[in-house]
């Protein structure tokens, strides 16, 4: 805003904020909290399945406001994490049996033509990122034990989806990565529900490491079998729990 003071013939030019967007972009760093700490919260379990979300309730546990809240839950139900029960409120979506063989046949569908293509044109760096990420994940304890008990390894999972991710990141579709990414997240959900962390039926550093060896000697067959045979084993698990679930009395 320009003041001129004929007279004196002075002029001054006065800064003024710009109010209007500081307070939206501080409106949309607190949804993007938000929804990245009741995602997380839905993806490890500790949000159950069924679970109705109270905004009153989450509102003081993640101290933002209910306007964020909503934003945040809204963009949850796209993602179809969260799903609305009636003209205001909301709840973390069940899981089933159906849906989680849905998520692994599409997974499986999708890994497998990301894994040929970043066998095909990964590059050194490529390479050299899964060797890294994959020693990182062996040094990492499956489970952890401490004052909530045994459960699965918050570290151990965020290396766990980026050693998986660094297998595929070589593919030059972005579309496919932001599905396989997605499909991780709401696979993990289950596996975190079923609490399958500390299952004694598997060793998932020998598979891991069949994977990774395949991978970077560029043997793209053995790379897809062995990731398929490693998905089918946490399938074949999680098929149990989940008919069993169902099959409980309510």
């Amino acid at each position: 805003m320009n003041c001129a003071r004929g007279s004196a013939g002075i002029q001054m030019t006065i800064q003024i904020p710009n109010i209007v967007d500081d307070f939206e972009d501080h409106e949309q760093s607190l949804t993007i909290r938000a929804y990245a700490k009741l995602r997380a919260a839905i993806i490890s379990g500790e949000l159950t399945p069924g679970q109705r979300l109270k905004v009153e309730s989450l509102r003081d546990q993640i101290s933002v406001g209910a306007t964020p809240l909503r934003e945040a839950l809204s963009l949850l139900t796209s993602e179809r994490l969260v799903e609305r029960i009636d003209k205001r409120g909301f709840r973390v979506t069940d899981i089933s049996l159906g849906e989680y063989e849905d998520l692994h046949r599409t997974r499986c569908l999708l890994e497998q033509h990301a894994l040929r293509e970043s066998i095909a044109i990964g590059d050194q760096s490529w390479e050299d990122r899964i060797v890294l990420v994959h020693h990182r994940l062996r040094r990492l304890p499956r489970t952890i034990t401490d004052e909530r008990g045994a459960r699965s390894n918050p570290d151990w999972d965020r290396m766990h989806k980026l050693f998986h991710m660094s297998l595929l990141a070589a593919s030059p579709s972005k579309t496919v990565l932001q599905f396989c990414d997605q499909l991780h997240d709401r696979i993990n959900r289950y596996r975190s529900v079923a609490a399958i962390g500390a299952s004694g039926q598997r060793s998932w550093k020998d598979e891991h490491d069949a994977i990774a060896d395949a991978a970077v000697n560029r043997d793209v067959e053995l790379a897809v079998g062995n990731l398929m045979q490693h998905y089918a084993r946490t399938s074949q698990i999680l098929q149990a729990t989940l008919a069993s679930r169902s099959a409980s009395p309510a």
